[in-house]
């Protein structure tokens, strides 16, 4: 596999190798068992826990006779709010989860464009990495005969995510967990274990905010993602260039641009198919990749009016964008594709025990991308990590952050979690790394799940899964126009289906 040392996880250490066979708990948790499941899964009392306690001492992680159970404030019901909200409440713990939208689905959710807005979909986007891949690892993500699909393409548009996320919730009774249009605007630590939550509710669609209140919680995750801040290319002169600047996050359809020379910045996921898109009406659009040579300037096969660049060397007065080759465009608009910052806007750390900060989107100090060392397990970050399957990685995250606070598994030291950080930042210096990367796991993603199945006794991600995201990564490099509709991987589906059938009630009937 690519970006991988078989037999080593993203610690470096030797690890277990897992199959696609799930442990027996997993397996006596399946969705299809619609009865048990819903019982297990709704009991938050501590009276259940002794019986909890016992098999997990007898797994390993801790030699307790009783386990801890905790409230724990989830900021966010997107797909990392619920498998977050799932996974706490499996292991015994209250979940309380704010979301400021009406319903779950987080950036899922699309929405018409306006200031300040917090989807960043467009209306025609369709998922990059199949279905099979994209679901969580016990509630396979497939178009079944007599589903409510909207979608049955193995890469479908955004409303089939979303409604596969709903069904999520519905199908694991975490709806009743959530309170909507409900807006956290600080999180403060009071002591290491006691957190204080400020939240805002609207009584309606009209936006009337209520009074703020608060609430006292044992430990809080937070869940609210990463693609609401936007981040945008510095452009030498730009400030003073006469055209519209706008980034993807605002971006809806193409209708806007028709006529317009439109200069895009960015050429991976969304710049690839917004360019794409925007060409069909526009005079011309100009893809600029930062990785190109200087001397880019070619025409994309297929299209009279869209071409590769070099990156934007700076932009005029007169509305001329410059490339570093030395040619030029009078634009209207430049678009840039170059991705979001990290924002956690509710979380006043830093003005009480100096815990956390964000420096050029490294998120410092986290252990593994999840645990605040100094208030381990109290404070934890779910879904940050990017260049990844995010379903699979957030449940794997969850179940880790749920045993370390009911103490069924123990973290390392203070002190041993600081040396891996930085250890693990020596690393990345030594690769060349840019800071910003630093929560990119697009090298090791398999790893750091493995290495986090093996935490939790969990059955890890599949083999075919892997192959599968590896077999769709290079094919969208080889055939951009055409990777979602054409694709050789029948022996991959193969075997997830067979995998599916464990948790498909009633099975499925195609690959």
């Amino acid at each position: 596999m690519r970006g991988r040392k078989k037999g080593r996880g993203c610690d470096g250490k030797r690890k277990k190798t897992y199959g696609t066979k799930r442990s027996e708990a997993a397996m006596a948790m399946r969705p299809c068992d619609a009865t048990s499941h819903h019982h297990h899964h709704t009991t938050t009392s501590s009276s259940s826990f002794p019986m909890a306690a016992a098999a997990a001492a007898g797994s390993g992680g801790s030699d307790r006779g009783m386990l801890r159970s905790a409230r724990v404030a989830v900021i966010g019901a997107g797909a990392a709010g619920l498998a977050a909200a799932r996974e706490l409440r499996r292991e015994g713990h209250a979940a309380v989860v704010f979301e400021r939208a009406g319903d779950v689905g987080g950036t899922w959710i699309y929405e018409e464009a306006r200031e300040g807005g917090h989807s960043s979909m467009y209306a025609s986007l369709r998922t990059n990495l199949p279905r099979e891949v994209m679901g969580f690892l016990d509630f396979p993500f497939v178009a079944t005969p007599g589903s409510s699909s909207v979608d049955a393409r193995r890469f479908p548009r955004h409303e089939e995510v979303l409604r596969y996320i709903q069904e999520f919730a519905r199908r694991f009774d975490l709806y009743g967990l959530v309170r909507f249009r409900t807006e956290v605007t600080a999180v403060v630590v009071t002591t290491s274990t006691r957190w204080l939550v400020r939240w805002r509710s609207t009584t309606s669609t009209s936006g009337e905010q209520e009074q703020e209140e608060e609430e006292e919680f044992d430990a809080v995750v937070v869940c609210n993602g990463h693609y609401t801040e936007p981040r945008v290319a510095d452009i030498p002169g730009v400030d003073s260039w006469p055209g519209k600047q706008m980034h993807s996050h605002s971006y809806r359809v193409p209708e806007p641009f028709r006529d317009e020379v439109v200069v895009i910045i960015g050429a991976k996921n969304s710049g690839g198919d917004i360019s794409r898109e925007i060409a069909g009406v526009a005079k011309e659009v100009h893809m600029v990749n930062r990785a190109s040579p200087a001397s880019t300037c070619e025409r994309l096969p297929g299209y009279h009016n869209l071409w590769l660049r070099s990156m934007v060397e700076r932009a005029e007065p007169d509305g001329s964008v410059v490339f570093r080759d030395g040619s030029s465009v009078r634009a209207h608009v430049i678009l840039h594709c170059t991705g979001y910052k990290y924002s956690f806007p509710f979380l006043l750390l830093q003005q009480q025990l100096q815990l956390l900060q964000v420096d050029d989107n490294r998120i410092h100090p986290l252990y593994k991308h999840v645990f605040v060392p100094q208030v381990a397990p109290n404070l934890a970050f779910i879904g940050l990590p990017f260049k990844v399957i995010p379903f699979p990685l957030v449940e794997l995250q969850s179940c880790w952050v749920a045993a370390a606070l009911s103490g069924r598994i123990r973290l390392p030291s203070e002190e041993e979690m600081m040396e891996e950080v930085g250890a693990r930042y020596s690393e990345l210096q030594a690769m060349g790394w840019p800071q910003r990367h630093t929560h990119c796991l697009k090298h090791n993603q398999f790893d750091y799940d493995d290495w986090l199945a093996e935490q939790c006794g969990h059955g890890g991600v599949e083999e075919w899964r892997k192959a599968m995201y590896d077999a769709a990564s290079n094919k969208k490099v080889q055939c951009p126009e055409t990777y979602r509709e054409e694709w050789d991987d029948h022996h991959l589906l193969e075997q997830a289906y067979n995998d599916f059938q464990t948790y498909i009630n009633p099975p499925a009937t195609h690959y």
